[in-house]
């Protein structure tokens, strides 16, 4: 595997995307981290603090952070938003996380939670895919005006 800190991303755009669909955009970031720095890996309550951290950096509202370390190690952790998800979870004998980011909204910017995360795990080399999330053209009539 090569270990150098190189970013590798594909982005997945939806074929029915619409200029005029009120506020909702949804990215969808799927985040596969390889040489982490294992003792973070390994410890749930910095975990908690550190998704806690990036969905603010992503302009999110945390709802609820709900965690549960394993035996004999590895964790996961989901934060619950109001504009959706963000969770992690982690191999600490193997140096590698799985991350998913999902936000819903043009004001989000969940690629700085995605390289807030990079950063603090220490990861040495990471791929992120971007999936742009469309929602069903029969609710469009339902979407919800933003307050």
């Amino acid at each position: 595997m090569d270990v150098s800190k190189q970013e590798k991303e594909i982005n997945i755009q939806s074929e029915h995307q619409s200029d005029n669909l009120c506020d909702f955009q949804g990215n969808h970031l799927l985040l596969e981290l390889y040489g982490c720095n294992k003792e973070k890996l390994n410890d749930e309550l910095y975990l908690r603090c550190q998704l806690n951290s990036a969905a603010k950096l992503a302009k999110a509202s945390v709802l609820n952070i709900v965690s549960n370390k394993f035996e004999p190690f590895g964790v996961t952790a989901i934060a619950l938003l109001a504009e959706s998800h963000l969770s992690i979870h982690t191999w600490p004998e193997s140096h590698y996380s799985a991350i998913d980011i999902f936000t819903c909204g043009r004001n989000m910017k969940p690629k700085l939670a995605s390289q807030f995360l990079i950063e603090s795990l220490e990861a040495s080399n990471y791929l992120l895919k971007t999936i742009a999330r469309d929602y069903p053209s029969y609710i469009e009539d339902q979407i919800r005006e933003p307050t």
